[in-house]
């Protein structure tokens, strides 16, 4: 049997090591012997204990110097508050498991309450405490030099079997459980009254957070998120003054940047709006189906670096009219309509065949799904989808959009083609037509006005449905929680999720990044 000694006072370790060592001392064990001692009232001494948790050897590598073993140790302390005497211990390597003998000066240890404290420790098998007195001098007991020993080998616990667990419970000693929590009291000079009785109490199901996240019966995620992008050719952003928070992106850089933002937080589709230079804009809209135009040029390098991102195009003149209309506009002031599914056709093909994954007609003219729908598959761009503005509604919530595009009608306005606000059944005639006509997705704008609209569409097709939740919307809530009105992160959330509530599948959102972080943010 071999036998290692340290004490604190040394500093090495002899060399070479034990060439066979049985499996590394487990850390109870010390830590027991500890704790123990430390409960012991009459130990009045300051030990401290380093054992190495494991060595290993292979061969005849004994190449251990001392600082590497203690660097691999566990330390135990055990606290006192009178002389220090020295201390020491021995470990045996023997073939049943380690031994650990522990020599503390102290006055009088009670041996038997150590004794008694790790012999109901499942990790030591035997434990056999050694007392040896020391003689007394000059009338004074000096002190005694106790001597633990245990020896710690691994025992496995034997689960109690099902049948032996079922007779205790039989024989009525069943297990020890949490007593019932006492019912919380009722805040002074609340009255004493009967229960109110009534079968049905709908809070019961209210009443914790984890109920509450059972029946919720809607849920809004970044993917149900398209981040409106407006762009111009400019390298830098420019903010926009009527939408605190958005900016017209350089379509270079402040783009993609934007972009990665977004999917960073899990939103992953886009709609592309283009800030169209004066001196490129047409009554009759040319720059619209532009192969090099700004719009196309936005698709093709987001497809580059982003390949499965969804980009949504707009497709309508407005943009590129020198009158600000959705169509061409005749001297009379009329919006010519069939001319302006010409070029609508022509604006849509041109993004189709730059990349882009969606074409949203928003102009409102008649019969324009069908013939985009048309033109695309002549073109061999049948994959390509179309979300049609079905229920857009002559708002007056569009105001900041028109203000960070500068398309503001140069005359009149566009009740001609977009619905009348009072109109309910109308939007089911839209509806018919797009579906009718090849439409993907339909949409409503605005959305939290019309949420009403929404569901109409929604139990009146099998269609997905969008909803546009517009910079009206949008700056409300910006400004109402900027002059402290509302918390502005439980607002935004509340009217999102009160869109998708009345059936929205998607939504158009220029708080799509915001939200989409609060919503990770609360996941995790």
């Amino acid at each position: 049997m071999a036998r290692i000694r340290h004490s604190l006072s040394q500093t090495s370790l002899p060399n070479p090591l034990p060439s066979q060592l049985p499996t590394p001392i487990p850390n109870s064990l010390l830590t027991i012997l500890a704790a123990c001692a430390s409960r012991s009232r009459s130990v009045k001494s300051l030990t401290q204990v380093t054992l190495a948790q494991s060595i290993h050897t292979q061969g005849s590598n004994h190449g251990h110097n001392c600082a590497q073993f203690t660097a691999s140790a566990l330390s135990v302390c055990v606290a006192g508050r009178a002389r220090a005497r020295r201390s020491k211990f021995e470990v045996e390597v023997g073939g049943r498991g380690w031994r650990l003998d522990l020599a503390m000066a102290g006055l009088a240890m009670a041996a038997s309450g150590v004794s008694q404290a790790l012999s109901t420790h499942e990790g030591l098998r035997r434990v056999a405490p050694v007392v040896a007195a020391a003689a007394p001098a000059r009338g004074v007991c000096l002190a005694r030099r106790v001597c633990v020993q245990a020896i710690a080998e691994p025992v496995t616990k034997r689960d109690r079997t099902i049948e032996e667990c079922e007779a205790d419970v039989v024989a009525g000693n069943a297990p020890a459980a949490p007593a019932v929590p006492a019912k919380a009291k009722a805040p002074e000079g609340t009255p004493k009254i009967s229960p109110l009785v009534m079968p049905a109490r709908p809070r019961r199901n209210r009443r914790s957070p984890a109920l509450r996240a059972a029946f919720q019966e809607t849920t809004v995620s970044p993917a149900n998120f398209i981040l409106p992008l407006f762009v111009h050719e400019g390298e830098q952003n420019a903010p926009i003054g009527a939408m605190p928070g958005c900016q017209r992106l350089g379509w270079r850089h402040g783009l993609i940047d934007e972009v990665y933002k977004a999917r960073d937080v899990g939103v992953n589709s886009v709609v592309l709006f283009p800030k169209v230079p004066d001196g490129l804009k047409t009554s009759c809209g040319s720059e619209a189906f532009n192969p090099d135009g700004l719009v196309p040029r936005c698709i093709r390098l987001l497809k580059d670096k982003f390949p499965d991102l969804v980009i949504y195009t707009d497709v309508a003149l407005d943009p590129y009219s020198s009158d600000g209309h959705d169509g061409i506009v005749r001297e009379d002031g009329v919006i010519m309509n069939d001319e302006t599914v010409h070029q609508l056709c022509k604006q849509a093909v041109a993004q189709a065949q730059a990349g882009a994954d969606v074409v949203s007609p928003s102009d409102m003219m008649d019969g324009r799904v069908g013939a985009i729908r048309n033109a695309l598959d002549l073109a061999g761009y049948q994959d390509v989808s179309i979300m049609a503005y079905t229920a857009k509604y002559a708002s007056a919530f569009y105001g900041p959009f028109r203000e960070a595009l500068d398309s503001n009608p140069r005359f009149g306005d566009k009740k001609t083609y977009q619905m009348n606000p009072a109109n309910y059944r109308e939007a089911l005639i839209e509806t018919r037509m797009d579906e009718a006509e090849g439409a993907d997705i339909l949409m409503v704008k605005p959305a939290m006005p019309y949420l009403d609209v929404i569901r109409l569409l929604r139990d009146n097709t099998s269609l997905p449905i969008s909803a546009y939740q517009v910079s009206g919307e949008y700056s409300m809530i910006r400004a109402a929680a900027a002059a402290g009105m509302l918390d502005e992160k439980k607002a935004i959330l509340e009217s999102l999720l009160s869109i998708r509530r009345a059936g929205a599948d998607v939504i158009l959102t220029y708080f799509a990044i915001e939200a989409a972080q609060y919503l990770c943010a609360e996941r995790f």
